[in-house]
């Protein structure tokens, strides 16, 4: 298999639709439906300052969690992972609450906003604010939204099964990871809304691995601190380009910390993921196969650490990709349209810190 990803000679079609008109009669979202820009080339990204917005927030955080507003409801949804917040909008929410949830997002991992008008305030307000929490992430091979590569469209109907097709020679259709974590720089904050749900079903799993860290054995842990490991884009980038997609940024490799420590909240939370983590630095291949398949058990299994969390078209999911992982749970009818068989989001996806470890353990790339 090659390791580079170069462009074909053949001529493409500038934009290319990923659905069929015949599916969306009526359907109130058709300008997110998912395209592929097939020209767009992008340059390597480039390190960039990061200031985590949850640096600026009270402790507190009164104006998230205590606004006196009998309308507003805070609940945990698991005791380690997991906060659903109803009665804010998060069109609404000041420079100040925004801090505050940065903060809450770092804390719980993962926070879900019930009742919300998010999907309708048009994709420049949705962008905008999303890249108050960090420089946008445009994804490099993934489907987008038409005009507007900052959209990772998540997408599985009857008149595009790709995403089902990746996993259909696996047993599940679950598949951990931290998203895009092979860049050098990668994601803090990602923010996904769902415009069509499935009747039942279609629901995201986060696992929290601040507790997944702190459920190993002090001799683990101290292994693990001072190891990095190989996060990988070329296998993404070579099967899209195996199946005829195009490759906008040439993919990249990283060597991450393998415990992460956040730089607000100090936590330390396991850095490797079942989806881009290939091999950890230093060890002979046994050994690092042995470990990551621990690992990666450990994060796939432990339910007491993770939350499922069920979607409407009025819900949107602020998650931390430096102290999760997660996974969508494919398990509807995606044939039967009656039943809802589309689920169909936008993903945007923000840019955060290099990675750093315990006692200064910084990331590195070639």
């Amino acid at each position: 298999m090659s390791t580079t990803v170069t462009e074909q000679e053949a001529p493409r079609v500038a934009l290319s639709r990923a659905f069929d008109d015949s599916v969306h009669e009526g359907y109130k979202y058709t300008n997110y439906l998912p395209v592929y820009d097939n020209v767009t080339r992008l340059p390597p990204t480039e390190p960039f300052p990061f200031e985590d917005r949850g640096h600026l927030a009270e402790k507190s955080k009164p104006h998230i969690l205590n606004t006196g507003n009998p309308d507003v409801q805070i609940t945990k949804l698991t005791p380690r992972v997991g906060t659903e917040i109803r009665g804010l909008q998060l069109a609404q929410l000041t420079d100040t609450q925004k801090n505050e949830l940065a903060l809450l997002i770092a804390e719980r991992g993962v926070v879900v906003f019930r009742g919300q008008d998010f999907k309708d305030i048009g994709p420049e307000r949705q962008k905008e604010f999303a890249a108050y929490f960090g420089k946008l992430h445009i994804h490099p091979v993934g489907a987008h939204v038409e005009g507007h590569l900052e959209f990772h469209n998540i997408y599985l109907g009857p008149d595009n099964l790709y995403r089902a097709q990746q996993r259909s020679t696996k047993l599940t259709t679950t598949g951990y990871h931290s998203d895009v974590s092979y860049e050098h720089q990668p994601p803090g904050i990602t923010i996904l809304t769902l415009l069509s749900v499935p009747s039942s079903g279609g629901d995201t799993g986060w696992v929290s691995q601040v507790a997944a860290y702190e459920r190993l054995s002090d001799p683990i842990k101290t292994l693990l601190e001072g190891l990095r490991a190989e996060h990988s884009g070329f296998p993404q980038a070579e099967n899209a380009q195996r199946d005829g997609k195009f490759v906008r940024r040439d993919p990249v490799k990283s060597e991450h910390p393998i415990v992460r420590v956040h730089p607000v909240t100090g936590q330390k939370a396991l850095y490797v993921n079942p989806g881009f983590t290939k091999r950890i630095i230093g060890l002979k291949d046994e050994e690092s196969d042995a470990i990551l398949q621990l690992l990666f058990k450990h994060i796939s299994l432990s339910q007491d650490v993770q939350v499922r969390v069920k979607w409407d078209d009025r819900t949107v999911s602020l998650w931390d990709n430096r102290v999760t992982a997660h996974t969508a749970i494919s398990d509807y009818d995606v044939h039967n349209i009656e039943e809802g068989g589309v689920r169909h989001g936008i993903r945007l996806t923000t840019l955060a810190e290099k990675p750093v470890g315990v006692n200064g353990l910084e990331s590195v790339w070639q």
